[in-house]
């Protein structure tokens, strides 16, 4: 019996195969006709290159127990240990620049006690900030990490304590901090600290909804100083910090062996609210001491209405026991308009019934004034704009206003007036 194979029982080759197997038929048979002495130097420039390889591995593998043994390498051939710990290590900061204009034309171009923008009609770098830190540490463990922040530009006179001292013009803060597994964990840090007292950061307008600074901040707060803060949770809802450091004013480095006990006992009611009460004492030098208290709280309204409050109490004692009171009251308020913009109004008073404003509390102060006793005051309005999360902008209108006498007869001591308006806008950039 006849079988007859048709086309579609037939198991075809497509073309492009019969191409690729008939160059591979052709390159065998050229490889098999080559000549025997150019085969065999090719074998023995591939044994040559294989142990070269393998003396490569032996040297490196030399070199690799070097690194481990000197620390450079892990053991577990992970990854280095330099490598490993700065990537652990988290960068942040902002960059700040503004300009503002003062309504009554200074004659110097300085607007007396208003801290930022100094010079008035001017463009200004406020501020270069750069701080490294590690993770948080753990609470159950003993655990150790850092903070330090660094901070260049036309305010850092006035944040960096330590300026001019050498080796501190440009800290902000840099402390040690650590872990001690006690309970819900003992928080101990040392170094210098940024202070307890104000409701305002440091940092200006990248931080705050106003862009210049309060009253309250420069003349009843104080700036960093060199200590030791021990902190730990008595409750979810209750957390006590107190520390130890170099006198209210002193800095990272004081000039007498006086020291400054500051205690702050934290609430959070709620998950809208929370309050610091804060008190202290200080041996300042050896004619004056220090005590006093402060209240620092804030409250969410509504998810578009928050509050602040900050009131503070100082009574001074110098050596022939007389007695100078000096009490400050600042609100804040912010309302968020959309989710990029917000307004935002701060309102302070200082009242200084007893001559001690200025130079017994910050050495900068900036009001100069023959009088004794007087007040001040600030009214600011801002405007906050972020077209992105990176980005803030912040133009502000400020209304200042003082009972102080100005120099040489002058009506007052806000550039020769008892009142101002200090218009502009500060621009920041976080990272």
């Amino acid at each position: 019996m006849t079988t007859v194979t048709t086309v579609s029982q037939k198991k075809c080759i497509p073309r492009r195969g019969k191409s690729a197997l008939a160059i591979g038929i052709i390159a065998a048979s050229s490889l098999a006709s080559l000549p025997e002495n150019i085969r065999a130097a090719d074998s023995e420039s591939f044994d040559k290159l294989e142990q070269e390889n393998k003396d490569l591995r032996t040297r490196l593998d030399v070199l690799e127990g070097i690194a481990r043994k000197e620390g450079i390498l892990p053991n577990d051939k992970s990854k280095s240990k330099l490598v490993s710990a700065m990537s652990s290590v988290s960068i942040s900061g902002f960059v700040q620049a503004s300009y503002f204009y003062n309504l009554d034309k200074p004659a110097d171009k300085h607007s007396d006690g208003y801290l930022w923008n100094n010079t008035d009609n001017s463009f200004s770098l406020n501020k270069f900030k750069l701080t490294l830190a590690s993770p948080p540490v753990a609470t159950d463990s003993w655990d150790a990490g850092f903070r330090t922040s660094l901070l260049l530009g036309e305010d850092s006179p006035n944040l960096n304590t330590g300026s001019p001292m050498a080796g501190f013009e440009s800290l902000r803060e840099a402390f040690v901090e650590l872990n001690v597994p006690v309970g819900t964990g003992l928080n101990v840090k040392a170094g210098q600290l940024i202070s307890l007292l104000n409701y305002e950061s440091g940092d200006g307008g990248a931080a705050n909804d106003n862009f210049s600074q309060g009253n309250q901040w420069w003349f009843t707060g104080n700036g960093p100083s060199a200590g030791v803060q021990l902190g730990y949770s008595l409750t979810e809802t209750v957390g006590l910090k107190v520390r130890v450091q170099n006198g209210m004013f002193a800095g990272p480095v004081d000039s007498n062996e006086g020291k400054a006990l500051l205690t702050s006992l934290g609430f959070k009611p709620t998950d809208k609210s929370w309050v610091s009460l804060i008190g202290w004492y200080s041996e300042e030098n050896a004619t004056t001491d220090v005590t006093g208290g402060s209240i620092l709280a804030g409250y969410k309204i509504t998810d578009n209405l928050n509050t602040g409050l900050e009131a503070d109490y100082f009574h001074f004692v110098n050596a022939l026991k007389a007695d100078s009171d000096l009490w400050s009251i600042g609100t804040w308020f912010s309302y968020s308009l959309t989710s990029k913009t917000a307004l935002a109004l701060r309102a302070d008073y200082i009242q200084n019934p007893d001559g001690v404003l200025g130079p017994a509390v910050r050495p900068n102060a900036g009001i100069l004034s023959p009088d004794l006793d007087g007040s001040l005051g600030s009214l600011t309005l801002t405007y906050n704009y972020k077209p992105t999360p990176n980005l803030k902008i912040q133009p502000e209108v400020r209304y200042d206003y003082t009972t102080y006498t100005g120099l040489g007869g002058a009506p007052g001591a806000l550039d020769g007036s008892k009142t101002r308006v200090i218009v502009g806008a500060g621009i920041s950039y976080l990272f």
